[in-house]
C-alpha cells in the first residue's frame, strides 16, 4: 500500500472550486478508499516563511494536507490522473502495511 500526502494552501482554486475540494473529487472518481484533509495552524514552504493564519489580521494563507491510502496501483493512477490536471503543490509517497 501507499500513503500520499499533497500538500497545498486553502485559499487555492481551480477554476472556482476549493483545490482540496477539487482533489478529493478526482479521488473518488479513482476510486481511492478515502481521503483526509487537514487544516494546518502554522507552516512553511519552500521561501521559509512562516505562515501564521490564525493569527489576529494575518493574510497568510492556511496550509493544508491531504492524505490518502490505497493500493499502489489506484495511488499511483491517482497521482497520475492530478498531475495531468494539476502542476503545483508538494506531493510526497510512502509504502506503508495495514494492520
Amino acid at each position: 500500500m501507499i500513503q500520499a500526502h499533497i500538500y497545498i494552501d486553502k485559499d487555492e482554486l481551480k477554476g472556482t472550486q476549493p483545490l482540496y475540494e477539487y482533489i478529493l473529487r478526482v479521488l473518488i472518481e479513482q476510486n481511492v478508499l478515502g481521503a483526509t484533509v487537514f487544516h494546518g495552524k502554522l507552516g512553511y514552504g519552500e521561501h521559509q516563511r512562516l505562515k501564521r493564519p490564525n493569527d489576529l489580521f494575518s493574510f497568510d494563507e492556511t496550509p493544508l494536507l491531504i492524505i490518502f491510502i490505497d493500493e499502489d496501483d489506484k495511488v499511483k493512477r491517482a497521482l497520475k490522473a492530478l498531475r495531468e490536471v494539476y502542476k503545483g503543490g508538494f506531493i510526497v509517497t510512502n509504502q506503508v502495511e495495514k494492520w
